[in-house]
């Protein structure tokens, strides 16, 4: 992920209406203000981040994780958590960024220093990337995965994973390492089957606007396949917005579109599952 990528997510496009307001509050588990709100070379002012802030309030989304793909966005995430009750942080270094040899000893030895801060709540996101990283980056990539995985163990925090074309690959490293208390799958991918063998490891799968695309009919059958206390929500704004607005720039105030939809999958009353994804996210995250 690159601020020139987030640039080009904005730009798609005037910002859509926000939603109807859920009948009680939910979360949006992984998020990136900096990117949503900011421009291509510039972290965005203080006032335009509150402004998307309460606007996700707003529509009953009054519980965030801003999440870190690199140190600058991790220092800023933790930051804004200092700064906002609504919102929790996420530190770490993408793994794209680490196959392309981000993950240095002095940038670990800086999330690890964050992951230290008591509004951090999650180590994240890191994982496997085996789409837009090629084969000559995935040892450092792994290996980064694994000092991640250790910094999430030492402090007592959620893992918050990344997973592109390496469900396996992943698997395979929770199980040699020994995974945190709690793992989230951020924005997942997998089909029923695997979301199967996440689950039977205790696994937590966080669904994001891809849930709502017409041609994702395996991501579906995942979700209406998991328990509700293994489900999560989110946007991963700026990208990846629902359905109707598919292609237009994605914000924290649109999971209500996500939110609505697995509902509707997993055949449960909103209100309900609203209240099951935020008793999760508290289990996961802890209080706000």
């Amino acid at each position: 992920m690159s601020r020139s990528t987030a640039a080009r997510a904005n730009r798609r496009g005037d910002p859509v209406p926000s939603p109807e307001p859920l009948p009680a509050p939910a979360v949006d588990s992984h998020t990136h203000f900096d990117f949503a709100v900011g421009g291509e070379d510039r972290r965005p002012e203080d006032a335009d981040v509150d402004a998307a802030i309460d606007a996700a309030v707003a529509v009953g989304v009054p519980r965030l994780v801003q999440t870190g793909v690199d140190v600058a966005s991790s220092q800023w995430s933790a930051a804004l958590a200092e700064r906002r009750p609504e919102v929790l942080a996420a530190v770490a270094l993408h793994p794209n960024d680490a196959g392309a040899g981000a993950a240095s000893e002095t940038a670990l030895a800086e999330i690890d220093r964050l992951a230290a801060l008591p509004r951090v709540r999650a180590v994240g996101e890191t994982g496997l990337d085996r789409y837009r990283t090629g084969e000559d980056g995935w040892a450092a990539q792994e290996a980064s995965f694994r000092a991640h995985i250790d910094i999430a163990k030492r402090h007592g925090l959620a893992l918050q994973i990344h997973d592109r074309d390496a469900h396996q690959e992943i698997l395979r490293v929770l199980e040699e390492e020994g995974p945190p208390e709690h793992v989230v799958f951020h924005c997942f991918s997998g089909d029923a089957g695997f979301a199967r063998q996440c689950i039977d490891r205790g696994y937590v799968l966080s669904f994001a606007g891809t849930l709502t695309f017409a041609n994702a009919g395996y991501l579906r059958e995942a979700a209406a396949s998991t328990p509700l206390d293994q489900l999560l929500t989110e946007t991963d704004a700026p990208f990846l917005t629902p359905m109707p607005h598919r292609g237009r720039p994605n914000a924290a105030r649109l999971v209500p579109l996500t939110v609505r939809a697995l509902a509707e999958v997993t055949g449960t009353d909103l209100e309900q599952l609203c209240a099951t994804l935020s008793a999760t996210a508290e289990r996961v995250f802890g209080s706000w």
